[in-house]
């Protein structure tokens, strides 16, 4: 019973740092998980915090909802539009990676070629959470989000399988096995067992959200439905990794599948429950993620061991540009286009997180060079979190790839000062009205209330006239806020007991319909 309290106690002390820490990156030009690995250094500076950080744990827990998440929210048509440069960069992309990464560390680092080509498979998955996260709030292109998300969803499964299979050819190698065959037939064999863990997650995945989505297409329930989702997210991994296929692929599959066929049978309000729930539990989950790696890196360990931590992030800067703008050179010879600007993004925004910590720690004790390839691991994420995710929003702008004009930020700026002094002049009118304040004191606030508030609505006024275009964002504010405050009320009403349970699910969900519009 001590030992189930204490580690409740860490979750929820967990769970408030990252609550601080979402409030104050708030205003500083940081990208949130930045911050979380900042913070957990941090903290592990003050005091050593002693956490069992196993790839069990991060795999089985945290990866579901991560990549259940961001492959529900993946739109077929986008994605089967970048389909090709997206498995370019999973397939051919993680071996290219996987070789040149290996090479490097074996020549430089003074490692074996399976060591340098194990470190190589690890270190290949990309996990560009804040990089997205950055891309959504300054309305960075769909199709460079899509490309960037697609890569990393399909890229995951892929390295872990090359991962797993590098590493047991490297024990085998080291414990003195013989060879099973000549080194064709070593080659032939591990391209099959790849294909068929790989091939085999998808065909669990896809039948396993095919199911789910025909269950949700005759169910109005979203309890139900939610419930549904979640048993898919982390069911079709479990089963996967129990039938020894690619547990990563199921869920991506299983996501993508489960996004696009399932909401047909929604209702608009299981729609918005739903996808409200999944970024709520994706968001618990990255944040506990990146603020155990800031928990579980050891700094003044890591000073030792400067020269391979620079040669394996040199290496993999270097590999990551080769594999981006080689392979974008070949699928736009192929006719799908990706300009040169989404290239040096994808190039920068490369970084590293959950998926090769994760390999770093699940590395046995029996293998040579064990903590050695941690090490770099944990050096080659801080340097893509704390260099690169810091680095992207300026590129963007230099780029010429943030679409959320200045006009628009300064609408909405107008437009949330004059909201706001209204919601301001009401408050104070209802104390009035309760007695809570004495009528001279109302006037005189009301009257500086007034003059902020004409202050406000000229401004307003001024931007739209000099720019009119910026009158259909300001209609569609005014729609969504009446039926928000329509919702309000049926809310309100069902409260009261006026209308009952069955009435108050109707009207709503007639009022999500016309939100999603």
């Amino acid at each position: 019973m001590e030992q189930f309290l204490a580690t409740e106690t860490l979750v929820i002390e967990l769970l408030l740092v990252v609550s601080l820490v979402a409030i104050g990156v708030r205003r500083l030009r940081l990208p949130y998980t930045v911050a979380l690995v900042i913070v957990g250094l941090l903290i592990t500076f003050n005091q050593e915090v002693r956490l069992e950080l196993t790839p069990e744990l991060i795999l089985a827990l945290f990866v579901p909802p991560l990549v259940f998440e961001a492959a529900f929210h993946i739109e077929f048509d986008r994605l089967r539009d970048n389909l090709l440069p997206i498995l370019l960069l999973a397939i051919p992309g993680v071996l290219l990676t996987t070789a040149i990464v290996g090479l490097i560390v074996s020549a430089a680092a003074g490692v074996s070629l399976s060591t340098g080509l194990v470190f190589g498979a690890l270190i290949a998955a990309t996990d560009p959470v804040a990089v997205v996260a950055l891309f959504r709030a300054v309305g960075a292109p769909k199709p460079l989000t899509v490309i960037v998300e697609g890569e990393s969803l399909f890229n995951d499964g892929t390295a872990i399988v090359l991962f797993n299979l590098l590493l047991a050819a490297a024990l085998a190698s080291a414990g003195g096995g013989e060879a099973a065959g000549s080194l064709p037939t070593q080659i032939l064999a591990a391209v099959i067992d790849f294909l068929r863990v790989a091939a085999g997650g998808v065909i669990v995945g896809v039948s396993m959200g095919l199911v789910v989505a025909w269950l949700i297409g005759r169910i109005d329930d979203y309890l139900i439905e939610t419930t549904l989702t979640t048993v898919l997210a982390f069911g079709a991994y479990l089963i996967a990794e129990r039938l020894h296929v690619s547990g990563v692929l199921a869920v991506v599959s299983a996501g993508i599948v489960c996004g696009n066929v399932g909401p047909r049978g929604m209702s608009p309000t299981t729609r918005i429950v739903l996808f409200n729930f999944w970024e709520y539990l994706a968001f618990v989950a990255n944040s506990l993620v990146f603020l155990l790696i800031g928990l579980d890196v050891n700094i003044p360990q890591m000073l030792p061991y400067l020269l391979p931590i620079g040669i394996a992030v040199a290496a993999v800067i270097a590999s990551r540009a080769l594999v981006i703008y080689s392979i974008s050179w070949l699928a736009n010879i192929r006719g799908r286009r990706v300009p040169l600007t989404y290239q040096h993004v994808l190039f920068w925004g490369g970084l590293r997180g959950a998926i090769s910590l994760a390999l770093a720690l699940s590395l046995p004790t029996s293998f040579a060079d064990r903590d050695l390839l941690r090490v770099m691991t944990f050096g080659v994420v801080l340097f893509t979190l704390l260099a690169q995710g810091t680095t992207m929003s300026p590129l963007l702008r230099r780029l010429g790839l943030i679409q959320r004009e200045e006009l628009a930020l300064e609408y909405e700026r107008r437009h949330g000062r004059l909201m706001a002094a209204r919601a301001a002049r009401e408050r104070v009118q209802q104390l009035t009205r309760a007695g809570m304040i004495s009528a001279a004191t109302s006037d005189q606030v009301s009257a500086h209330l007034d003059g902020r508030i004409d202050e406000a609505s000229q401004a307003q006024r001024e931007l739209l006239e000099e720019h009119p275009h910026l009158r259909d964002e300001e209609r569609d504010d005014a729609r969504r806020e009446g039926l928000r405050a329509e919702r309000a009320m049926l809310t309100s009403l069902s409260s009261g007991g006026v209308i009952s349970e069955r009435v108050y699910e109707e009207l709503v969900s007639e009022v999500d319909a016309r939100l999603e519009e």
